[in-house]
């Protein structure tokens, strides 16, 4: 596995993809949100601690897509050449300074598109995974997580079937990318500690 430093190169670039999930090339990350938001490669994340709680973030202030939203545990987007898997674990690790040996695939071929109020658009192919941590009593207390306050606002930790009631009646606000997840993971089984993994197989070409 590639490992990697918690620094982010100013030069970070996003990998293009075809409807199929094919590598078209790359972009920077700091330009290819807009208006015309091109499909790229992107991952959402999921983290459980062994009682079943999902780890919440709010998206920091001056993020550029949906700041002050709360979310999902993570999202990211795979550098050009990494696979996704490693993705994940890179930015569990700089975003949250949760340090992670292995992530469950859950929905290889996940794809959304969303719109801001201002008109930027994201637009991307997701494959979503969940990671399960043993945070002991830390978990209560929070200082489990270390949160980097350049990309996440505030942290919490909540009952899934709570969270998933609260995002499939609609009475939860949350990203759109999250709203439209749950629906799926929902149906993978009540107890999200033993949903199935999937395929890594199936994943699109650029992912693996």
């Amino acid at each position: 596995m590639i490992t990697y430093s918690r620094s982010v190169t100013p030069d970070e670039h996003v990998v293009l993809v075809d409807v199929d999930g094919n590598a078209v090339g790359t972009a920077p990350k700091a330009a290819v949100h807009g208006p015309d938001t091109p499909l790229h490669l992107a991952f959402s994340s999921y983290v459980f601690d062994t009682d079943g709680r999902v780890l919440l973030t709010r998206r920091a202030s001056h993020k550029l897509t949906w700041p002050d939203v709360w979310t999902n545990s993570c999202c990211g987007h795979p550098l050009p050449g990494e696979p996704t898997h490693d993705a994940v674990v890179r930015r569990l690790d700089y975003e949250l300074g949760l340090t992670v040996v292995a992530a469950d695939l859950l929905l290889p071929r996940f794809s959304y598109r969303a719109v801001m109020d201002n008109g930027v658009v994201e637009r991307e192919l997701c494959p979503v995974y969940r990671v399960v941590v043993d945070t002991g009593a830390d978990t209560e207390a929070g200082t489990a997580v270390a949160p980097n306050p350049d990309e996440v606002g505030e942290v919490r930790w909540t009952p899934w079937r709570e969270f998933a009631r609260g995002v499939l009646d609609g009475s939860l606000p949350i990203s759109p990318w999250c709203r439209e997840q749950v629906p799926h993971l929902d149906g993978l089984g009540a107890d999200p500690l033993r949903w199935p993994v999937a395929d890594p197989a199936a994943l699109p070409p650029a992912a693996r």
